[in-house]
């Protein structure tokens, strides 16, 4: 039996139980700190245990510290977590005594291994010093050229990236970690998180805490599905310990669906409330078995909605979503787009809802609709299309991984990609 390790964020435990941690991560510029402590109190208001807020530079660092104080002040002592993607001194900065989690790619601090891994255990040092936990998370699409080159860009490279970092972590006895390997594509992120557990029980002996999320789900329905899908086949698994829905949506709601599908477990037909839990028991019953090819396309979704049975029409509707959430049959393009943060610099959320509008016809064609260049070309993997912020009102697009049309006025970038995509036929 191997041994699970609990971490310790703030006045929260994460992994050793059965009790899964719900948390989220702002949109709001962290500068901007009375509109982050504001959201921050709407989430936990709402149930939300931990929130995320982007930590770019130092001056986010600084107002991370006026948002944490001031929500103490004001009886709230939900645990702040830095995202932190490039900066090695930001996150040095952030793990001093500022947020209770500092959320990492160690590969992202430098070109240069030797000198990441130098960054890297000096940053485990600061932790160990002032008790601040870590998340070292490798998204699909994030990994360097190091690992690509060996594993290519799949759940088997993931699973090594962490696993090399992690082994790091261990040689200097720093066990207050959370691991994450997210992905867009459902079967990637399901197929990675199964390999982490796997080669953590035979390798170490030792279960960190996961934390698992659907990354750029979209919204709507099918950004629900797809992390019901996702996460409810690792949770049905006892795989996981604090999860994420990520929607581009307000992240207030996030929370709501992250709660339906923790309390999905050990239920074995649909019996909603709402359409939303509808959609979140359908993707959690059947996701792992479309997942795995153990359930043929041809099964019939049956289920009722405050006690009423669902007819046929939104049966049939909720299967096909169900079903490109799976991977299996795609009737509709298909969306990657982030929930925006501090980063973004557009309204992400109209922008999806105007993509959506101008390209849904293009049925199976996969679209990312990213907030910036941080999370854009790297993160957007498995799209054909890109519609990334690149500053203030301006878009680049991407065909595959290749900018083909760089700063695009804002106003003018749906209908560059509409023409972009019937140009090249693939639909």
């Amino acid at each position: 039996m191997s041994k699970k390790i609990n971490c310790k964020v703030g006045n929260l435990i994460i992994g050793g139980s059965e009790n899964i941690v719900i948390q989220s991560m702002c949109n709001t510029d962290t500068l901007d700190v009375e509109a982050s402590v504001a959201q921050c109190k709407d989430l936990y208001k709402a149930g939300c245990q931990m929130a995320r807020l982007t930590t770019q530079g130092l001056k986010q660092v600084e107002a991370l510290a006026q948002i944490k104080a001031q929500l103490l002040s004001d009886g709230i002592d939900m645990p702040l977590v830095a995202d932190v993607h490039f900066n090695a001194d930001v996150a040095l900065a952030a793990a001093a005594g500022i947020a209770d989690k500092v959320r990492i790619n160690p590969g992202n601090f430098s070109k240069d291994h030797n000198v990441a891994m130098e960054k890297f255990s000096n940053l485990i040092a600061v932790c160990k010093q002032y008790c601040t936990a870590l998340r070292i998370g490798l998204n699909h699409g994030s990994l360097g050229e190091r690992i690509t080159s060996v594993w290519g860009d799949t759940p088997q490279g993931m699973c090594s990236a962490v696993m090399e970092w992690l082994r790091v972590c261990i040689e200097q006895d720093f066990y207050n970690i959370v691991l994450s390997l997210k992905a867009s594509n459902t079967k990637v992120m399901v197929d990675a998180y199964k390999l982490l557990q796997n080669t953590m029980e035979t390798e170490l002996g030792i279960l960190f805490p996961l934390h698992l999320g659907v990354t750029e789900a979209g919204n709507g329905d099918s950004g629900r599905m797809k992390s019901a899908v996702g996460i409810g086949s690792l949770l049905k698994l006892g795989i996981g310990d604090t999860i994420r829905i990520s929607l581009t949506e307000n992240p207030v709601n996030e929370i709501s669906v992250a709660k339906m599908l923790v309390s999905c477990k050990n239920i074995s037909k649909i019996e909603a409330a709402t359409r939303e839990e509808f959609i979140v028991q359908a993707g959690y019953l059947y996701g792992s078995a479309l997942l795995d090819d153990s359930l043929s396309d041809d099964f019939n979704l049956e289920g009722s909605i405050a006690g009423k049975p669902v007819e046929s029409e939104m049966a049939d509707e909720i299967k096909n979503i169900l079903l490109q959430a799976a991977r299996r049959r795609f009737t509709k393009a298909e969306y990657i787009a982030c929930p925006g943060c501090g980063r973004t610099l557009y309204n992400i959320e109209a922008v999806l809802a105007e993509v959506r509008k101008a390209t849904e016809h293009f049925t199976g064609v996969k679209i990312a609709v990213m907030g910036c260049i941080v999370n854009g070309p790297g993160e957007m993997a498995d799209a054909d299309y890109g519609y990334v912020g690149q500053g203030a009102n301006l878009i680049t697009l991407y065909k595959g991984k290749i900018a083909v049309e760089i700063n695009i006025p804002q106003e003018e970038a749906v209908i560059h990609l509409v023409k972009l995509i019937k140009d090249n036929k693939i639909f």
